[in-house]
């Protein structure tokens, strides 16, 4: 559990405008409540797979992807240490008021320290949502 909050803490430091802000944490009786900033659009699957809602327009989905992609400039290159969120699907990258696009849910993340050994080796693969 220790290794676990000290883990959390990092990520808490983590700002960069396409990342979604970890907030807080309350540690209790071996549970741990993680505080992140309100997304008010939801994920981006809601937006492409929820038939009922507007479609995205080509200049949303282009500002998105463009954000998706700064996030994870800032998590691999910009950061202290080298952040592998290791699970980039459409339901963890949410949607501000805005419409931009903010990474989430690094509960698979890896933190390395900068220069780590085959870094740009490693291949780690999350099992997908057929559609």
């Amino acid at each position: 559990m220790r290794e676990f909050v000290a883990e959390v803490v990092s990520i808490g430091r983590l700002w960069q405008c396409n990342l979604v802000q970890l907030l807080g944490y309350c540690r209790r009786k071996g549970e741990l409540l993680l505080v992140y900033d309100y997304m008010p659009n939801g994920s981006l699957d809601r937006c492409l797979y929820d038939w009922s809602r507007t479609a995205l327009s080509w200049g949303q989905r282009f500002r998105i992807i463009k954000g998706v992609a700064s996030g994870l400039l800032y998590l691999h290159e910009d950061w202290e240490q080298v952040v592998v969120h290791r699970d980039i699907k459409a339901s963890n990258v949410m949607l501000d008021k805005e419409m931009n696009a903010r990474l989430g849910d690094f509960g698979l993340a890896r933190l390395y320290d900068l220069g780590y050994p085959c870094l740009t080796c490693l291949a780690v693969l999350s099992m997908g949502k057929p559609y």
